[in-house]
Protein backbone atom coordinates (compact mmCIF):
# COMPACT_ATOMS: atom_id res chain seq x y z
CA UNK A 1 0.00 0.00 0.00
CA UNK A 2 1.37 3.36 -1.09
CA UNK A 3 1.28 6.56 1.04
CA UNK A 4 -0.12 9.57 -0.91
CA UNK A 5 2.36 12.20 -0.21
CA UNK A 6 1.04 16.15 0.33
CA UNK A 7 2.17 16.75 -3.25
CA UNK A 8 -1.06 14.39 -4.17
CA UNK A 9 -3.76 16.50 -2.55
CA UNK A 10 -5.32 19.46 -4.38
CA UNK A 11 -4.90 22.64 -2.92
CA UNK A 12 -7.11 24.06 -0.57
CA UNK A 13 -10.32 26.53 -2.32
CA UNK A 14 -9.69 30.27 -1.70
CA UNK A 15 -11.45 32.03 1.06
CA UNK A 16 -14.82 33.36 -0.32
CA UNK A 17 -15.14 36.57 0.66
CA UNK A 18 -11.55 37.02 -0.91
CA UNK A 19 -12.46 35.37 -4.21
CA UNK A 20 -15.15 37.94 -4.11
CA UNK A 21 -13.43 40.65 -3.53
CA UNK A 22 -10.66 39.86 -6.69
CA UNK A 23 -13.62 39.37 -8.78
CA UNK A 24 -15.23 42.58 -7.99
CA UNK A 25 -11.60 44.02 -8.68
CA UNK A 26 -11.47 42.50 -12.24
CA UNK A 27 -14.67 43.65 -13.02
CA UNK A 28 -13.96 47.10 -12.60
CA UNK A 29 -10.71 46.69 -14.54
CA UNK A 30 -12.70 45.42 -17.16
CA UNK A 31 -14.90 48.15 -17.41
CA UNK A 32 -12.19 50.59 -17.03
CA UNK A 33 -9.58 49.08 -19.32
CA UNK A 34 -12.05 48.45 -22.40
CA UNK A 35 -15.37 50.36 -21.47
CA UNK A 36 -17.65 47.04 -21.17
CA UNK A 37 -18.54 44.46 -18.48
CA UNK A 38 -17.42 40.62 -18.73
CA UNK A 39 -20.11 38.32 -20.40
CA UNK A 40 -19.75 35.09 -22.24
CA UNK A 41 -22.63 33.95 -24.26
CA UNK A 42 -21.78 36.37 -26.69
CA UNK A 43 -19.02 33.96 -28.07
CA UNK A 44 -21.59 31.00 -28.84
CA UNK A 45 -23.08 33.57 -30.17
CA UNK A 46 -20.25 34.74 -32.61
CA UNK A 47 -19.31 30.86 -32.92
CA UNK A 48 -22.14 30.16 -33.93
CA UNK A 49 -22.29 32.38 -36.89
CA UNK A 50 -18.58 31.92 -37.93
CA UNK A 51 -19.68 28.14 -38.48
CA UNK A 52 -22.92 29.60 -40.50
CA UNK A 53 -20.34 31.35 -42.80
CA UNK A 54 -18.89 28.37 -43.75
CA UNK A 55 -21.61 25.73 -43.61
CA UNK A 56 -25.12 28.33 -44.91
CA UNK A 57 -23.32 31.14 -45.79
CA UNK A 58 -26.67 32.29 -47.32
CA UNK A 59 -29.06 31.24 -44.72
CA UNK A 60 -26.96 32.95 -42.19
CA UNK A 61 -26.46 35.91 -44.11
CA UNK A 62 -30.02 36.33 -43.92
CA UNK A 63 -30.76 35.33 -40.58
CA UNK A 64 -31.51 38.94 -38.93
CA UNK A 65 -29.78 38.12 -35.95
CA UNK A 66 -26.34 36.24 -36.84
CA UNK A 67 -26.31 37.92 -40.22
CA UNK A 68 -24.61 41.06 -38.85
CA UNK A 69 -21.73 39.17 -37.54
CA UNK A 70 -20.74 37.88 -40.41
CA UNK A 71 -21.18 41.10 -42.43
CA UNK A 72 -17.66 41.82 -41.92
CA UNK A 73 -16.49 38.27 -42.56
CA UNK A 74 -14.62 38.15 -39.28
CA UNK A 75 -16.81 37.35 -36.52
CA UNK A 76 -14.64 36.05 -34.04
CA UNK A 77 -12.70 39.00 -34.09
CA UNK A 78 -14.28 40.44 -30.94
CA UNK A 79 -13.10 40.79 -27.18
CA UNK A 80 -15.41 38.35 -26.09
CA UNK A 81 -13.46 35.76 -27.93
CA UNK A 82 -10.41 36.32 -26.27
CA UNK A 83 -12.13 36.29 -22.85
CA UNK A 84 -13.69 32.89 -22.75
CA UNK A 85 -10.49 31.62 -24.59
CA UNK A 86 -8.57 33.52 -21.86
CA UNK A 87 -10.95 32.32 -18.83
CA UNK A 88 -10.76 28.71 -20.17
CA UNK A 89 -6.94 28.79 -20.61
CA UNK A 90 -7.15 29.87 -17.05
CA UNK A 91 -9.02 27.94 -15.54
CA UNK A 92 -7.18 24.79 -17.14
CA UNK A 93 -4.39 26.46 -15.91
CA UNK A 94 -5.17 26.92 -12.26
CA UNK A 95 -6.80 23.73 -11.84
CA UNK A 96 -3.50 21.92 -13.05
CA UNK A 97 -1.59 24.01 -10.57
CA UNK A 98 -3.95 22.87 -7.51
CA UNK A 99 -4.19 19.70 -8.48
CA UNK A 100 -7.75 19.78 -8.97
CA UNK A 101 -8.22 18.22 -12.75
CA UNK A 102 -10.30 15.35 -12.88
CA UNK A 103 -12.65 13.66 -15.24
CA UNK A 104 -15.71 12.65 -13.81
CA UNK A 105 -19.54 12.86 -14.41
CA UNK A 106 -21.06 14.51 -11.00
CA UNK A 107 -24.24 14.15 -10.14
CA UNK A 108 -24.23 9.87 -9.06
CA UNK A 109 -26.71 10.73 -6.43
CA UNK A 110 -29.45 11.60 -9.40
CA UNK A 111 -29.48 11.19 -12.67
CA UNK A 112 -26.04 10.02 -12.43
CA UNK A 113 -24.38 7.52 -14.86
CA UNK A 114 -25.43 7.26 -18.41
CA UNK A 115 -28.43 9.90 -17.52
CA UNK A 116 -25.97 12.46 -16.57
CA UNK A 117 -24.71 13.75 -19.98
CA UNK A 118 -27.97 14.16 -21.82
CA UNK A 119 -29.64 16.16 -18.62
CA UNK A 120 -26.25 18.62 -18.16
CA UNK A 121 -26.51 18.91 -21.90
CA UNK A 122 -30.38 19.74 -21.82
CA UNK A 123 -29.71 22.23 -18.83
CA UNK A 124 -27.10 23.92 -20.58
CA UNK A 125 -29.08 23.98 -23.72
CA UNK A 126 -31.95 25.84 -21.97
CA UNK A 127 -29.69 27.86 -20.05
CA UNK A 128 -27.87 29.43 -23.02
CA UNK A 129 -31.58 30.23 -24.65
CA UNK A 130 -32.48 31.76 -21.73
CA UNK A 131 -29.53 33.94 -21.23
CA UNK A 132 -29.97 34.81 -25.13
CA UNK A 133 -33.77 35.52 -24.48
CA UNK A 134 -32.38 38.02 -21.23
CA UNK A 135 -30.03 39.61 -23.20
CA UNK A 136 -27.06 38.33 -21.18
CA UNK A 137 -25.48 35.27 -18.89
CA UNK A 138 -25.17 35.02 -15.55
CA UNK A 139 -21.25 36.50 -15.85
CA UNK A 140 -22.80 39.56 -18.62
CA UNK A 141 -26.23 40.26 -17.43
CA UNK A 142 -25.84 39.38 -13.63
CA UNK A 143 -22.40 40.18 -12.56
CA UNK A 144 -21.62 43.18 -14.83
CA UNK A 145 -25.62 44.26 -15.21
CA UNK A 146 -25.66 44.39 -11.26
CA UNK A 147 -22.01 46.12 -11.26
CA UNK A 148 -23.95 49.10 -13.40
CA UNK A 149 -27.09 48.84 -10.94
CA UNK A 150 -29.28 47.20 -13.87
CA UNK A 151 -32.61 46.55 -13.13
CA UNK A 152 -31.85 44.10 -15.48
CA UNK A 153 -29.27 42.45 -13.96
CA UNK A 154 -30.92 42.32 -10.92
CA UNK A 155 -34.38 40.79 -12.09
CA UNK A 156 -32.15 37.96 -14.00
CA UNK A 157 -30.64 37.19 -11.16
CA UNK A 158 -33.01 36.67 -8.34
CA UNK A 159 -35.17 35.10 -11.57
CA UNK A 160 -31.93 33.02 -12.09
CA UNK A 161 -31.65 31.80 -8.56
CA UNK A 162 -35.61 31.48 -7.55
CA UNK A 163 -35.76 28.97 -10.91
CA UNK A 164 -32.68 27.03 -9.44
CA UNK A 165 -33.80 26.86 -6.34
CA UNK A 166 -37.54 25.71 -6.97
CA UNK A 167 -35.90 23.23 -9.72
CA UNK A 168 -33.06 21.81 -7.43
CA UNK A 169 -36.66 20.92 -4.85
CA UNK A 170 -38.62 19.14 -7.65
CA UNK A 171 -35.32 17.27 -9.04
CA UNK A 172 -34.04 15.90 -5.58
CA UNK A 173 -34.37 12.25 -5.45
CA UNK A 174 -36.53 10.53 -3.02
CA UNK A 175 -35.22 8.76 -0.09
Amino acid sequence: MEKSSNHDLPAPYWNPLLAGILLGVVLLATFVITGHGLGATGFTTRLTAWFGMYLAPVATNANDYLGGMIEEGKPLDAWITWQVIGVALGAHISAFLANRIAFKLDGKKFLGGSKRPLTALFGGILAGFGARIAAGCTSGLGLSGVAVLSLAGFTFLGTFFAVGLLTSRFMKEEK
